[in-house]
């Protein structure tokens, strides 16, 4: 029987923070602007968790089937380890899609945009397209493409948009930011995968691009952030510069994988890109906010 620890490991918790971190942005751009509302911010974050839960679900069922899980590294995989069925996996999915639906349903009813419910939909088709389908965009190297356009722009301008009614320069930066960070924490997990995921036929971005440059990309999705969102930002609100403490933790990380780290020794840097990304949106919000 399938315990409630086996689905929090299912869920990943360690990606959680790509989901918290956008809302905590893009409410700092919003107070930037004089316009944050935290009963808005609430509901998106609301938005955000379920959609991540979601996709870690619909992830672990799709590439369950497919067999491209069944030698991992990393977090309990639900269908390949046979701890539940791919149905009830899939159900699970559907259902954090379904609780991300409600919560953006309030919120859209809260502010009047209910032509944000097609960005919801579209949000939720790329979700599930990821890996799920008959043709996964995540398996031809575009999964870092749906990651930074929903998870980066999209999470961090829609929490702006729909607390401020209007968008700004910081929010942008903001959100190229996380959408970066967001790409990164994906570049970890798709590093530590690139053997096995080259010889089931899963072309990630890191497959594509090889081990060498890979690690490189990674380097500067965690670096460059830090110094957009540090540095730019000051010139909206000097209090940004907070963000550049973040600095040390970022070239650890980017220095401990471009020195070969693998396999299991990517597990830590996985958690690490998580944290820095929690700490990113904690600072940069807060620097835009005060």
């Amino acid at each position: 029987m399938t315990t409630a620890s086996d689905w929090v490991q299912g869920a990943r918790p360690r990606t959680l923070p790509a989901a918290a971190a956008p809302v905590l942005v893009g409410t700092g751009a919003a107070a930037q602007l004089g316009e944050a509302h935290l009963g808005r911010a609430a509901l998106a974050l609301g938005v955000a968790l379920a959609l991540q839960v979601g996709v870690n679900y619909a992830n672990d069922y799709s590439d369950g089937i497919r067999g491209t899980d069944l030698d991992r590294v990393g977090p309990l995989r639900l269908t390949a380890s046979g701890t539940a069925s791919p149905g009830t996996v899939k159900a699970a999915a559907f259902a954090a899609f379904g609780v991300a639906g409600l919560f953006g349903l309030a919120l859209v009813y809260l502010t009047g945009y209910w032509w944000l419910l097609a960005v919801g939909v579209i949000a939720i088709a790329a979700a599930w397209g990821y890996t799920g389908g008959k043709n996964p965009y995540g398996y031809r190297g575009l999964g870092e493409v749906g990651v930074f356009t929903f998870f980066g722009l999209v999470a961090v301008l829609g929490t702006t948009y729909t607390q401020a009614d209007e968008l700004s320069w910081p929010a942008w930066v903001g959100a190229v930011s996380v959408g970066l960070l967001a790409c990164a924490l994906l570049m970890a997990n798709n590093l530590r995968d690139i053997p096995t995921d080259a010889l089931v036929g899963k072309r990630t971005l890191a497959v594509r691009l090889g081990d060498r440059a890979a690690r490189r990309v990674y380097a500067a999705m965690v670096i460059l952030p830090v110094l957009l969102g540090g540095i730019v930002c000051a010139f909206a609100s000097p209090w940004t510069l907070l963000v550049l403490v973040l600095l040390a933790p970022a070239v650890i990380l980017a220095v401990t994988v471009l020195l070969g780290a693998r396999g299991r020794a990517l597990v830590p840097v996985l958690a690490g890109t998580g944290l820095l990304e929690l700490g990113f949106g904690v600072l940069l919000g807060l620097g835009l906010a005060l």
